[in-house]
């Protein structure tokens, strides 16, 4: 991997080339090894497409040269535009339902970004409404929109694919995900499949959310817990293709909980729950790999790890699981 040893001049210029760490309780001889994206300069992995997608945009004309991005977000995607938009000379204003983590808020002010609230009641579909009747209403205002913008599998595909294919020297079996926006699982499973046409693809998901209907099954829809991962309506996810992924594994609330507890507890990992669902589910296919369930081109089993806990303390993440529920 790709270490930075020289003084850089832009903290931009630390987006990316985040560690790839072996996960210990998994298979010997199939070893599960995570991005661990808390190592950007936001914390997340959306800093890559904050700087990835702004830069782009602006090289395009797409996003005027002191403009303002208006983007509906439920707080990591705005942390990283932010960390972008004030190292590019972009404004920011951001629009997040009430109900999402007071912690990123606070980091996307601290950042110099507006923060605009809509009910909670309104979900996304009510942040994407009022995000485009702002930038409405201001001169030179565009809306990046993650949800539906190439630009944020492309991101990925650009760069955490290719990381994670030099630092195992192309020796990867499965990719598992977690999947939101699905930028991050399509980005690198397209660069996957480009490597060899058999890598297994996850897609990873809570028990509740939807996705697995696109795969033709058939699941109750239920409210959940876990952060940043899963949908209600997989038709606004518009950059999900079904047919890039092999399979949609569901995980628990409790069982990512309790993964999220364990991963700092005994392998030193501050990551909140949409890590926890990724790691079950790594875990779960390797050990499927090393039982012969499953015929793979590589050894290894890489997933992402998204954010870091921190941003969900005041949420009793780390509490027992009924405080955390609740």
């Amino acid at each position: 991997m790709t270490t930075h040893r020289e003084p850089l001049d832009s903290v931009l210029e630390t987006v990316g080339e985040t560690p790839l760490v072996r996960v210990h309780d998994s298979p010997d001889e199939v070893p599960v090894y995570a991005k661990v994206e808390t190592f950007n300069p936001g914390a997340s992995v959306k800093d890559r497409i904050g700087k990835y997608m702004l830069e782009r945009m602006l090289e395009r004309g797409d996003l005027p040269e002191g403009g303002t991005i208006v983007e509906p977000t439920a707080g990591n995607t705005g942390i990283g535009f932010a960390v972008a938009a004030g190292q590019l000379g972009v404004d920011a204003v951001f629009v997040v339902p009430e109900r999402f983590s007071v912690e990123k808020q606070q980091l996307m002010r601290a950042l110099g970004a507006d923060v605009v609230n809509t009910p909670t009641e309104d979900g996304m579909d009510g942040a994407i409404e009022r995000a485009h009747e702002l930038a409405a209403e201001l001169d030179d205002a565009v809306v990046p929109q993650q949800f539906s913008n190439p630009l944020n599998p492309e991101a990925h595909y650009e760069t955490t694919g290719p990381e994670i294919y030099e630092a195992l020297d192309g020796d990867v079996g499965a990719i598992v995900i977690g999947c939101g926006t699905a930028g991050t699982l399509m980005g690198v499973a397209r660069y996957a499949r480009e490597q060899h046409p058999d890598t297994h693809v996850v897609a990873v998901e809570p028990e509740g959310s939807l996705y697995a209907e696109t795969k033709g099954e058939d699941v109750p829809e239920e409210e959940y817990k876990i952060e940043g991962i899963g949908t209600h309506d997989p038709t606004t996810n518009e950059l999900f293709d079904p047919e890039l992924v092999d399979e949609i594994v569901q995980v628990a609330d409790r069982a990512a909980h309790d993964e999220l507890k364990r991963l700092a507890r005994e392998e030193g990992h501050l990551v909140a729950s949409s890590a926890g669902a990724a790691s079950v589910a790594a875990r779960g296919t390797a050990e499927r790999i090393a039982d012969g369930e499953l015929d793979v081109p590589g050894d290894a089993v890489v997933t992402l790890f998204p954010d870091s806990s921190e941003r969900y303390l005041s949420k009793d993440i780390y509490g027992s699981f009924t405080e955390w529920e609740g």
